[in-house]
């Protein structure tokens, strides 16, 4: 769908080394990789595991983009070692393969991709995939797929605290919410309109090396 804009360029990508490659229905362009193409002739069966096992682990594994709060989105990138070291993420703020996890994050960013499905995978946990974030359905959505843990960025929360009043606000099995960003008052107001549900608050970049947690509230 996107492959119009990019059309007008492909002159000077081209003259800078920078492939490109799209995904649906052709013709495309000389030079144009057309990956449905490749995918429907590629074998069910995998390779050889030297093939694909990477000979370091901090290599990159993919580049994801920044969201852009400190200038213009960039690429950030993403070694093989820090993936992996997602699969823990819910295990560091105490989920386990019981729980039912509601994630309405963009997978184009870190928080929703590696720290919520990679996670998820990581404790086996179930994974609730909500297409687009909706306040006046979250909490029916909570009690219909019994959600215990609820990944959130800070906004998401003061959207259900600034939802009206509604019954049945505090019928549901959601123990604990995590993520970032999340404001003091808001905090609050979350915890005495919705119930005595544990936050774990993180921070960390796509494109740095520390990242925080606050276990103790």
């Amino acid at each position: 769908d996107l492959f119009g804009s990019v059309e007008p360029l492909l002159p000077s990508l081209r003259e800078d080394g920078v492939a490109v490659w799209v995904l649906g229905a052709g013709p495309y362009p000389p030079g144009v990789v057309a990956l449905q193409e490749l995918l429907d002739a590629a074998s069910e069966e995998l390779e050889p595991e030297d093939v694909w096992e990477p000979e370091d682990m901090n290599d990159t594994c993919l580049y994801i983009f920044t969201s852009g709060t400190t200038g213009l989105p960039k690429a950030a990138r993403v070694s093989h070692l820090k993936s992996i070291m997602c699969l823990s993420f819910y295990e560091l703020v105490g989920a386990s393969s019981q729980d039912v996890v509601y994630l309405a994050l963009p997978l184009y960013h870190m928080a929703g991709s590696l720290l919520g499905i990679v996670g998820c995978l990581g404790i086996g946990a179930t994974c609730v995939l909500k297409e687009k974030f909706s306040a006046s359905q979250f909490w029916d959505d909570c009690r219909a797929e019994g959600v215990t843990v609820f990944q959130y960025i800070g906004e998401l929360c003061r959207y259900l605290v600034n939802q009206p009043q509604r019954p049945g606000e505090r019928q549901h099995r959601l123990r604990l919410a995590v993520g970032s960003g999340l404001r003091p008052d808001v905090w609050r107001s979350f915890q005495q309109r919705f119930g005595p549900v544990r936050i774990v608050e993180t921070y960390g970049m796509s494109e740095g090396n520390v990242t925080l947690f606050n276990y103790t509230g």
